[in-house]
């Protein structure tokens, strides 16, 4: 029996709770330059380690299914985690998930899944060399300092930057995570051999680092803005990056065939046209409109409390130049 899809499926389950339990967590978090900090104050809150620790199960999971089949095999299962987010959204969200939003959700998820499984990625070796490691090191972290230069350079204090920063953040914490992927593969291939070789192995070190830089770029994108905007990152960008350092690094062949190359090209068709659809999503807004409308009604009211107070004089010259909203509010 092949394990790999249950425990993969396992896994799933377990980072899309992490997802939906970390953001209600770092909600209002929002972080506008890296800040190191920022996980230990995260902490105090019991949800956000509930999330972590559905995180960490997770890994737990995917390590074990990588130990059992391919990492093209595992990794399209974990795209199944969008589905999931959106199906807790529509429990704890304060906006309903549209048929829109789920027919986006699942051609996501559904190209890539097809993506994977028409390339089928066979063959390679249990470990790649030392300096194709360092390559693909070096170019993992040259797209996260560029994702990151990119999230933080955008204008601050808008709603619509926040969204786009939290959706820069998802794909770099997606790369970051693909990385993370390969290297649980090479860790994995030590498993069974007993305490001494996992811990001369560098993986395992790599592995605790790279992990640790992961759970802060997601902490960073989780806090950003809506889960609608950085969660597609994290499930697409983790399969895809995983994929690609697979034929890297482990010197796995992709099939070529023309049907293949068709289905593949479907696949990204709807990758492409689901990211699109969910560009546009209500669900984009729906964190931002709650917190603003709030504070605008809280300070309306004062303004109100101010305009029937005992001075109505006073009041009046304060808030003349707010007349029409204070009018339209009160009365």
């Amino acid at each position: 029996m092949n394990y790999a899809i249950p425990l993969a499926l396992a896994g799933s389950f377990c980072t899309a709770t992490s997802s939906v339990c970390q953001r209600i967590g770092a909600k209002n978090s929002e972080a506008t330059r890296v800040d190191l900090w920022l996980i230990f104050r995260l902490a105090r809150r019991p949800i956000w380690l509930v999330g972590l620790a559905s995180q960490i199960l997770g890994f737990a999971f995917q390590v074990t299914a990588l130990r059992y089949g391919a990492l093209a095999l595992v990794q399209p299962v974990f795209a199944l985690e969008l589905l999931l987010v959106f199906a807790s959204m529509t429990i704890v969200g304060s906006r309903r998930v549209t048929r829109r939003d789920w027919l986006a959700a699942a051609a996501m998820t559904a190209g890539l899944g097809l993506l994977l499984l028409a390339a089928s990625p066979s063959g390679g070796r249990a470990h790649a060399p030392a300096s194709l490691w360092w390559l693909a090191g070096l170019i993992s972290l040259a797209a996260v300092v560029t994702g990151l230069a990119i999230a933080f350079g955008l204008r601050r204090r808008s709603a619509a930057s926040a969204r786009r920063r939290a959706a820069v953040l998802g794909a770099v914490t997606g790369i970051a995570w693909g990385f993370v992927a390969a290297v649980i593969k090479e860790f994995s291939s030590h498993l069974g051999r007993g305490l001494g070789p996992i811990a001369g192995s560098w993986s395992l070190y790599v592995l605790i680092g790279a992990g640790a830089a992961s759970l802060l770029l997601a902490s960073h994108a989780l806090a950003a803005g809506p889960l609608a905007a950085s969660q597609p990152g994290f499930t697409i960008l983790d399969p895809l990056t995983a994929g690609l350092l697979g034929l890297f690094l482990f010197g796995e062949h992709i099939q070529t065939a023309p049907l293949n190359l068709a289905a593949e090209a479907a696949a990204l068709a709807l990758l492409v046209g689901g990211a699109t659809t969910l560009s546009h999503s209500r669900l984009l807004a729906a964190e931002d409109s709650g917190p603003a409308v709030r504070g605008d009604w809280d300070g309306l009211s004062a303004d109100c409390s101010a305009a029937v107070g005992e001075d109505p004089t006073a009041a009046a010259a304060d808030l003349a130049p707010e007349s029409p909203k204070i009018t339209a509010a009160c009365g």
